[in-house]
């Protein structure tokens, strides 16, 4: 498990560059007065420490007291963002619209309320160009308000027209309301239970998606209507497996952005998770192809300004495309090479552990284990599986049992029989307790206790069967997720020609199909 800091100003100093440091130190001479200088010297002295430790920073900066220290960082954060607000207010449109609607307050505090209401109308435009419904909102009360205390004659009508704009943006906001929280509601859902288990998860799921989904009509939707919409779909469509609707989905998800194109740099994380999804319906449609044009489209993307200059965007963009790529390799067999992205993952997650979610690093956990499972190194694997293992229950609970499942599976390859009796108990019970175990996974556990008392010299029939048993599963829609995590067909296809497993998945790669 990462050691965070749970520090915010620590947090915040370590995220700066280089650039965003001058500039808060030009920042704090421009304004200097005693305190910001003893704020700079906090600055410093938290800046050169690698792990947040408040008993060292005092030790090293007597001129800190500690009862002082607290409201000395509560200035000092403060004072990091309104330097950082000074270079950023180009980049966000939403920072830009707040500055322009302070100038209006500031107009309207001067008593100069018709260029105050010149100047909202400015915004308005510039909102409704950029899409920013929830800020037209804003804009609109304040202009009512004008109109409603100062006599302005700016225009005639003025009180019809304003009340058919506020009624308007707020059916906008009402069906930007309705399926943002449907979409949250199912990713949550998602991410503490993962893929739907059986025909109850699945009708809990499509009974809360037709209670929660937004009735009425669907025309004339604006953008953040549509891309809540189609990521409400998606979240839907995945929970249920149904791979098709959610590639559908994700496609008009991607699709928005590009008939857009400017709208790539406002809402640029939900860009990224776009492209992601896309990514992954491809993948679990074993689309080869458009799997890897739409990877090298979002690797270009990587590299792009965008990217590049924003920290949470080159953070989001790292873990989506170093999870496709890894992606790629088990999808074309070549597990030992995959294995050469390894280092830079764990230099990155490294780096970047104050600002990752525990979801994402689980994720990369178990693909990492099975790299090394393909690739044959079986004790590595074991490594990985245990980090998973190690840590608090608390979310994807379909993550933590595949993870002692291939556990398993590396141990019997071990051939640590006696600790696998041992351990096969212990993840039953833990599958069975979390109404995780499904046909496929029963029919492992079978094999694996059968296994204990076979000769290893005739293991092969045993295997055959199991192999016969699992096929039989493959075209069952509740069973297909024990394969999306676990290519167990393949593995066992693999002990039975008694090769190794990244070449059984590599020889069905380059005859384009899955058996």
């Amino acid at each position: 498990m990462p050691n965070r800091s749970s520090d915010a100003l620590f947090q915040l100093i370590k995220s700066l560059e280089k650039s965003e440091k001058r500039n808060f130190k030009l920042y704090i001479k421009r304004n200097s007065g005693s305190e910001d200088l003893k704020i700079t010297r906090l600055f410093d002295a938290m800046d050169k420490m690698e792990d947040y430790d408040e008993a060292q920073l005092l030790e090293k900066n007597k001129s800190i007291k500690k009862q002082q220290l607290s409201n000395a960082k509560a200035h000092l954060y403060r004072q990091i963002l309104s330097s950082l607000r000074l270079i950023k207010n180009d980049e966000n449109i939403d920072i830009q619209l707040h500055e322009q609607l302070d100038h209006a307050r500031i107009l309207y505090n001067k008593g100069l309320y018709l260029q105050s209401l010149k100047m909202l109308d400015r915004i308005k435009e510039n909102a409704k160009a950029h899409n920013q419904v929830t800020f037209l909102l804003q804009v609109l009360f304040f202009e009512k308000k004008i109109e409603a205390l100062h006599i302005t004659r700016s225009m005639q009508d003025r009180a019809d027209r304003l009340t058919a704009e506020v009624d308007e943006v707020n059916g906008h906001l009402r069906q930007v309301s309705a399926w943002s929280n449907l979409s949250l509601q199912l990713y949550s859902w998602y991410i503490r239970n993962g893929l739907a288990r059986n025909e109850k998860d699945e009708m809990a799921v499509q009974l809360f998606f037709e209670q929660h989904a937004p009735t009425g009509p669907g025309k004339d939707l604006g953008f953040y209507e549509k891309l809540y919409q189609y990521q409400s779909y998606c979240w839907y469509a995945f929970i249920r497996e149904d791979f098709l609707l959610y590639y559908r989905y994700a496609q008009k998800w991607v699709d928005l952005f590009e008939k857009s194109p400017f709208m790539i740099g406002i809402e640029t994380a939900h860009y990224i998770k776009g492209m992601h999804n896309l990514l992954g319906a491809h993948f679990d449609l074993l689309n080869y192809p458009r799997f890897t044009e739409t990877l090298e489209h979002f690797e270009a993307f990587s590299r792009s300004g965008i990217v590049l200059h924003n920290h949470n965007n080159l953070i989001q963009t790292f873990v989506y495309l170093y999870i496709s790529k890894l992606n790629k390799h088990f999808l074309d067999g070549t597990f030992t090479e995959g294995l050469t992205l390894v280092p830079y993952i764990e230099e990155k997650l490294k780096e970047y552990e104050i600002y990752l979610d525990r979801h994402r690093i689980l994720v990369f956990y178990y693909k990492i284990a099975c790299l090394y499972f393909g690739s044959g190194d079986y004790e590595r694997t074991i490594d990985y599986l245990n980090k998973i293992i190690n840590w608090k229950v608390d979310l994807r609970t379909d993550l933590q049992c595949y993870s002692r499942l291939l556990h398993l599976i590396a141990h019997y390859e071990l051939g640590n029989f006696e600790l696998l009796e041992y351990l096969t108990i212990g993840v039953y019970r833990f599958m069975a307790k979390m109404e995780n175990l499904s046909g496929v996974e029963e029919e492992i556990f079978r094999f694996l206790r059968r296994s204990f008392k076979v000769v290893r010299g005739q293991i092969r029939p045993e295997l055959e069967k199991l192999l016969e048993k699992l096929k039989k599963y493959e075209k069952n829609r509740f069973e297909t997720r024990a394969f999306v995590y676990l290519d167990i067909i393949s593995w066992l296809e693999s002990k039975i020609k008694n090769v190794p497993v990244q070449d059984v998945i590599r020889e069905k790669y380059m005859n384009g199909n899955r058996n």
